[in-house]
């Protein structure tokens, strides 16, 4: 497929070396085919080969509209999940390419997302990095910590995120208030690939009050604790901004396991250091990988894990399933299975 001498082979590329457990799980699961190859190279030499390459795996490379254009074998470009933000599908749709996804709730990434924004929920209700110290100091009984229970939780984006995430929290005894763009996307009623009914056709059984973008700052100031699970685009690029965290309860926490542009940085650290914010529980940051010596480390509240929400056995072994099976079938002709084109 990609030259006379060595057209039986279909070559994927990875680009860089972050989120190892994708391309090594990858590579397990293609072993048996000689003629599919994997490959992943570090992110500045990307541009130098990526024109050897049928399927690019994009993970955390921004794809410009030059380098694309050096992609002159190039049949289709695959996040390992679903952000696409970093690809100039525009680009990739003048050179012929097709861009895609691969659906969370197909793969346990959205239930693997979800789980993240309930530990970091629990972390700082329950003050995880104080107990930390009250361990070093050998101290007993504190700090005293917070239930979810009786908590309202605002799920900002009810995607296939939200949902796994509204379901996992409905046992805790919450309040679960959120917001979309348009509702009837989940209006058909189905059995979902985990197991869960949505009942009636609806997820009124989920939430308790729902609304839409412009509802954004009441549900804010109605709220315990506001979980990001939005889509990163120009509309919700800083779309947590001084403005929006203003609005929230005094005391209260934020949760990010999306996109780490959602927030406004210096808004996060003005009220974190005013004390209107409670708390910051975040999975993804402003820039990747994050800086250790950030000062906002320096609050006792807020939590910062290295962006591994989907990052779990199950899903990372469904999603590399996903890219395997793809590479097969553009290998030898087949319509495309498991991913969600988008151009």
């Amino acid at each position: 497929m990609v030259g006379n001498s060595d057209k039986h082979i279909t070559r994927v590329l990875f680009c860089g070396p972050y989120f190892p457990a994708s391309h090594q799980y990858t590579k397990e699961y293609l072993q048996k085919y000689p003629f599919i190859q994997v490959d992943d190279v570090p992110l500045a030499v990307v541009p130098d080969v990526i024109s050897n390459y049928n399927i690019c795996i994009v993970k955390n490379m921004r794809l410009t509209s030059n380098i694309i254009s050096r992609a002159t074998q190039m049949k289709l470009i695959m996040q390992f999940g679903v952000g696409l933000e970093g690809v100039d599908i525009d680009a990739a749709t003048k050179y012929g390419i097709k861009v895609a996804r691969i659906p969370g709730d197909a793969t346990g990434n959205a239930a693997s997302c979800a789980e993240m924004a309930i530990y970091l929920m629990l972390g700082l209700l329950r003050k995880q990095n104080e107990m930390q110290i009250s361990i070093k100091q050998k101290r007993l009984g504190e700090p005293a910590g917070e239930t979810l229970f009786g908590k309202t939780v605002f799920i900002m984006g009810f995607g296939n995120i939200g949902i796994d995430l509204a379901k996992r929290l409905r046992p805790f005894g919450v309040k679960i208030i959120a917001t979309k763009r348009s509702w009837a996307l989940h209006s058909e009623g189905s059995l979902q690939s985990n197991g869960f009914l949505i009942e009636n056709g609806t997820n009124d059984n989920l939430v308790d009050e729902k609304g839409s973008h412009e509802d954004i700052y009441k549900f804010a100031g109605e709220s315990d604790i506001v979980v990001c699970c939005l889509r990163m685009n120009k509309e919700t690029a800083g779309i947590v901004n001084k403005s929006f965290i203003s609005s929230m309860k005094k005391g209260s926490l934020l949760v990010n396991i999306a996109r780490g542009g959602l927030l406004d940085y210096n808004a996060v650290v003005h009220h974190l250091e005013s004390g209107h914010l409670g708390g910051l529980g975040i999975d993804v940051a402003w820039t990747e990988p994050f800086d250790p010596d950030d000062p906002i480390l320096k609050f006792n509240n807020v939590i910062i894990s290295p962006h591994v929400a989907g990052v779990t056995e199950h899903s990372y072994r469904s999603m590399s399933k996903v890219v395997g099976d793809v590479a097969l079938q553009l290998h030898s002709g087949n319509p495309l299975t498991g991913i969600e084109i988008v151009n």
